[in-house]
């Protein structure tokens, strides 16, 4: 298992360097052969109303002026050692890792990011528990009870759920539990170090809206798992072994059911902590998302950059987690 392990670590540290070459191919090479000029390139990350002293430092600060292999490296060389930028006399310092620097509003992008990432990562912490307990525990109900009431009613309500945006479920929860019933006096994000009872209560509204949203697909897919599980050989066998009906039910239907779970549920959440941009808007939350938006809005293109590798880093784990735990769930999957 530890050489399973050491190669798909490497492979995740591989994939890791293709997303960033590709990325970084985007924001610098593809603006280059649309016939996009140096100097043009430069303009866009210092603002409109650049002067041509500062477009110039742009220019010398991020490599427009050399080759583009010349930029990559020099940008994988500030994530490890960190990298200088020169403004005339003076001189910034971007500390490792140097995922950018915005030189619109004169900030590390790093920093900016640690600030904002426990935000989005309670977030989609909180959501995913609420999801992952209803939306399995629901589909193996509606499984057991096939064609009854309550399975017509929990397949009713997550075909709502899965139906509704989130901008309009996040909007109804806070016109009813913080305006119409002021149960919540606000969803401002605390911090889990300062305060866990805080933390949570205001972070339930949001983690509330956003699995509403998953927990209803998550139903559909464990239901549709379940009926095909349950009628398998090895089901009945279990029961004419006199298993109880419990066993049967959990270790082996849900057991076999929860592996493509696990697959869709490690996309999804590595996804949602880079891209939860309209839950964290709704309630006002400064996460990677929001942050990501207010950056495209002005055009501060290291900062989208950042935000893209990141996101693409929690990705890229998250799916590196779910290959490790695939022997615990499913006893027919082996590590060789």
């Amino acid at each position: 298992m530890a050489a399973y392990i050491i190669r798909r670590v490497f492979g995740a540290l591989v994939l890791l360097l293709v997303v960033s070459a590709v990325t970084f191919a985007i924001f610098f090479l593809v603006p280059r052969l649309g016939g996009q000029t140096a100097t043009q390139l430069a303009t866009q990350y210092v603002g409109k109303d650049a002067n041509p002293e500062s477009i110039a430092a742009i220019k010398r600060n991020l490599g427009f002026d050399q080759p583009i292999y010349i930029q990559y490296w020099d940008y994988l060389k500030g994530l490890f050692v960190g990298a200088d930028y020169k403004f005339g006399p003076d001189a910034t310092h971007c500390s490792a890792p140097c995922f950018g620097y915005s030189f619109k509003s004169h900030v590390e992008v790093w920093p900016q990011l640690t600030q904002r990432i426990p935000v989005s990562f309670s977030l989609a912490v909180g959501a995913a528990v609420i999801w992952l307990i209803f939306g399995v525990t629901t589909g193996v109900i509606s499984a057991l009870r096939k064609g009854k009431p309550v399975d017509r009613i929990s397949m009713f309500i997550a075909l709502a759920g899965v139906s509704l945006p989130i901008f309009f479920t996040g909007q109804v929860i806070n016109v009813l539990f913080i305006y119409q019933w002021p149960i919540w006096d606000s969803t401002d994000y605390v911090p889990f170090t300062q305060n866990p009872g805080e933390w949570a209560w205001h972070l339930f509204l949001p983690w509330v809206s956003l699995a509403f949203l998953f927990s209803a697909t998550y139903a559909r897919l464990t239901r549709a798992g379940m009926l095909e599980t349950m009628s398998e050989d090895y089901i009945r066998t279990a029961r004419a072994k006199g298993l109880r009906e419990s066993t049967v039910v959990t270790k082996h239907g849900l057991r076999a059911t929860l592996t493509p779970i696990v697959t869709i549920f490690g996309i999804d959440f590595g996804t949602l902590i880079g891209t939860a941009v309209l839950t964290e808007t709704v309630f006002s939350l400064q996460g990677i998302g929001a942050y990501s938006i207010q950056a495209i809005k002005d055009n501060d293109l290291p900062i989208v950059m950042a935000v893209t590798l990141v996101a693409a880093f929690f990705i890229v784990v998250s799916n590196l987690v779910v290959d490790l735990v695939y022997a615990a769930i499913d006893p027919r999957v082996r590590y060789s």
